[in-house]
């Protein structure tokens, strides 16, 4: 059974959520607060966390960038605010997708499930790829097994699992115009929806850990009107 944290300081919806998905197959454990959250993440893993922005002593934001910088698990961001900027915002901060209260028990069962299906596609990739070439490009060493990021001096860059897996969808498809709906597709499956400005934010995310100019892009150049091309030539090793 896969693992989920519901971090969520209203006890009405941690316990409707826990029986929701407890009747869908899942194991789930709660916290009502960031400190409560630690105490559970230092005692057992989980393959998705579920964080609500406002919590009562450290914002979702905050805590989402701590568990962004600890590991690889999948992070789904749930708040009562509706304002564009504050997804953006969980995005930067490496959240995996963003859900807005109310909300319909079945489609966060939907987001849920298609995150966490990225996250074992990715983990299928690895096991039967063993043999997958490193990825290099403009000083750059894209290790698709060892989901690693390395420069020149192989020092290495975190990278959220987003990241990774929209820089090897790049990196897989060099000099070549992709669209963000085909960005998406490659980097989080056909059935994932996300709304127009999700591509670009993680675009944005990566230009500032491989661009030596993040203002002025060498190796991801936007392409007006269209989408984005990965302009650095690929060796495989």
């Amino acid at each position: 059974m896969q693992r989920l944290l519901i971090v969520d300081d209203d006890e009405e919806i941690r316990s409707l959520l826990q029986r929701f998905f407890l009747r869908n197959g899942f194991e789930t454990d709660m916290a009502a607060s960031g400190k409560e959250m630690d105490t559970r993440l230092a005692r057992a893993s989980y393959d998705l966390v579920l964080l609500d922005v406002m919590l009562p002593d450290e914002d979702g934001f905050s805590l989402c960038k701590r568990i962004r910088a600890a590991g690889r698990m999948a992070i789904i961001m749930v708040t009562g605010v509706v304002e564009a900027t504050d997804r953006i915002v969980g995005l930067e901060l490496g959240a995996d997708d963003y859900v807005t209260k109310p909300f319909d028990a079945r489609e966060l069962l939907a987001r849920v499930r298609a995150v966490l299906r990225r996250s074992e596609t990715s983990l299928a990739r690895e096991s039967l790829a063993s043999h997958s070439p490193t990825l290099c490009f403009s000083g750059w060493r894209l290790d698709i097994v060892r989901r690693e990021l390395r420069s020149s001096d192989f020092t290495l860059t975190p990278l959220s699992g987003g990241e990774f897996e929209l820089l090897v969808a790049f990196a897989q498809h060099p000099q070549r115009v992709l669209t963000r709906e085909q960005l998406i597709d490659m980097s989080r499956g056909p059935a994932h929806e996300a709304f127009d400005r999700s591509i670009d934010v993680q675009v944005s995310r990566l230009r500032r850990k491989i661009e030596e100019d993040p203002g002025d892009p060498e190796i991801i150049r936007t392409v007006r009107n269209v989408g984005y091309l990965f302009a650095s030539t690929v060796e495989r090793q």
